[in-house]
């Protein structure tokens, strides 16, 4: 089949594809149709195969052009995009279906001319990338780190008893509660019971935080509770808001934890065998998360920087796969099913979405545009490195990266990575205003 094409731009990153199949395609395409209905079609007074093709056309009526337009766009549909000297920046994204304009109408003495409509990779236009100022703050690792880092040590390797049925409920202590929301005249409301929560009196780590509210509870009690949180409280579905509680302790446990000696030391992990080991041990381990936090933070603050300066014209089906990527790990870090996403908080992942889309094709027009790849040299050492860090032989990190898709998404990684060292490079970082570690990685995880 011989097809002439042409494309026109649109806005957000959209093309329009104008299809002509000259007539005498669309006549050869009729009659092969006619020639396949002739051959199964049974009509009463003929023979398979010596259906008169005015018959067959009186009988298939409009159904015959269906089937003819629909056999000749797929046809020259797959001629134009299987070409391969089709530009690729005007092919279809993989998960956008071309859409015609509008009904294509069949004349079988006239060519065939019909358009679709799809999206496209957006075109990046890098802005300055180079001799840029950014600002991170300063952070160093403080003795006060070690010593919080200790004391969640201490509480991860502490004892958990119960406590007599008479004992008051404290502060630090391990409750198990069953709670509900009340209605103004104390009524339950179904759908807000909850049922075996534990939480460490004291940490707040309860969506209504009644820990104070439950102090000298003890074990089988029941109270009802009105709480009236402030208007800038960090949950906005309770800032401003009176809720009543009814709140049942099941359980009370008192948390032991142990001395700060050699000997924990060396529970925790037996490659110490001092306490002062253990203090230098996680001083090294916080010193080389503060190095990835610090540089993830330099490199996405680089990253907004260049963005200023480079816009992109993202396509919506773009954005609704990223979107629906998001909704899919939040599914799985959740560990529950949400197959329909929510429209409310897809609305709201909108904006990180974008920035996202947008960060990620500004990284792969640098790779291109720099030319960085991966030799096999390279290859080798990062293995060889991957092997080090990890305490693994060299044999099964190559395994592990044996199949062609898993060692093409390492190299992927190492030229971002290579292009990364490039950007602090070619940039500026200026050090800010001095912050905590411990705000620092809060931060830095969210």
């Amino acid at each position: 089949m011989t097809v002439s094409k042409e494309t026109s731009p649109l806005e957000h990153s959209a093309l329009k594809l104008t299809i002509t199949v000259g007539k005498d395609d669309v006549l050869s395409v009729y009659d092969e149709t006619l020639a396949d209905y002739s051959k199964t079609l049974q009509i009463s007074g003929f023979r398979k195969g010596k259906v008169p093709k005015e018959v067959l056309e009186r009988k298939l009526g409009d159904a015959l052009k269906e089937e003819v337009l629909g056999r000749i766009i797929d046809r020259s549909v797959s001629s134009v995009l299987d070409d391969e000297s089709f530009p690729p920046e005007q092919r279809p994204l993989p998960y956008c279906t071309p859409k015609p304009e509008k009904k294509p109408v069949l004349n079988l003495g006239s060519d065939l001319v019909y358009s679709l409509l799809y999206d496209v990779l957006p075109t990046v236009v890098l802005g300055q990338w180079q001799g840029l100022e950014v600002e991170v703050p300063d952070v160093r690792i403080g003795d006060e780190d070690v010593a919080y880092k200790l004391e969640t040590l201490r509480d991860r390797n502490s004892a958990v008893l119960d406590y007599e049925d008479e004992t008051p409920a404290s502060l630090d202590d391990v409750v198990t509660v069953n709670y509900s929301e009340l209605s103004g005249n104390g009524e339950l409301i179904p759908g807000t019971e909850r049922q075996d929560f534990v939480f460490t009196l004291g940490t707040g780590r309860n969506v209504f935080k009644f820990d104070h509210e439950i102090i000298g509870m003890k074990k089988g009690e029941s109270k009802d509770i009105e709480k009236t949180y402030p208007a800038d409280f960090e949950d906005s579905d309770l800032a401003g808001k009176t809720k009543k509680l009814r709140v049942s302790i099941t359980a009370l446990k008192k948390k032991t934890l142990p001395e700060l000696d050699d000997d924990f030391a060396q529970d925790v992990d037996e490659k110490y065998e001092t306490l002062d080991d253990l203090k230098r041990g996680i001083r090294d381990q916080l010193e080389k998360e503060l190095e990835g936090h610090l540089r993830n933070v330099k490199i996405n603050s680089l990253l907004e920087k260049i963005m200023e300066t480079t816009p992109v014209d993202l396509p919506e089906s773009m954005i609704r796969f990223q979107l629906e990527s998001q909704w899919r790990n939040i599914s799985r870090n959740m560990n529950v099913s949400l197959d329909e996403p929510h429209e409310e908080l897809m609305e709201a992942l909108r904006p990180s979405a974008i920035r996202a889309l947008h960060s990620r094709l500004i990284v792969e027009t640098l790779i291109h545009q720099l030319g960085l790849g991966v030799s096999d040299e390279e290859l080798e050492t990062f293995f060889q490195h991957l092997a080090d860090e990890d305490g693994v032989s060299l044999e099964e990190i190559k395994g592990y990266y044996a199949k062609d898709e898993m060692k093409e998404a390492l190299k992927d990684e190492i030229k971002e990575r290579t292009l990364f060292d490039v950007l602090l490079a070619e940039n500026r970082v200026n050090l800010g205003a001095p912050q905590s570690y411990q705000e620092f990685a809060s931060n830095a995880n969210r």
